[in-house]
């Protein structure tokens, strides 16, 4: 069985998600994804919508996820990597190069981001939308 693992926050779950939980899964045949806690996403001055549990909820409602799991730190990769046996480390083209170091572990692709989409996008867009009502 080979395994993939990616990592993200996983922030108001939108089509660009779904796309890159497809085409990670299809480079394995168990997808485990790796969510930021809401303690985490503090030490990363990141500030999300909906909390650590509903985030993992929705991913385990995703038929291409086969596990969640949480990620704590930004170091916790390598270990990740070794206990749960991953051959291929998936993360978005955006994050291209900053990971190359796992290749020691495993294969470490970068896949292209879908255009048009993203959470900042859409908290960009809400915040315009509703400015002033």
């Amino acid at each position: 069985m080979k395994r993939v693992l990616t990592y993200g926050t996983f922030d108001l779950m939108h089509y660009g998600h779904i796309r890159l939980l497809k085409r990670a899964k299809e480079l394995g045949d168990y997808l485990i994804v790796a969510v930021s806690t809401d303690e985490f996403n503090k030490l990363k001055e990141k500030k999300s919508y909906h909390n650590f549990e509903t985030r993992k909820l929705m991913l385990e409602a995703i038929r291409y996820v086969d596990l969640v799991i949480e990620e704590n730190d930004w170091d916790q990769k390598s270990d990740d990597i070794k206990k749960y046996y991953v051959d291929t480390f998936v993360m978005g083209d955006d994050w291209e190069g900053q990971f190359d170091n796992l290749n020691k572990y495993c294969e470490v692709v970068y896949l292209k981001r879908t255009n048009g989409i993203s959470t900042s996008k859409i908290k960009k867009d809400l915040e315009i939308e509703f400015k002033g009502v």
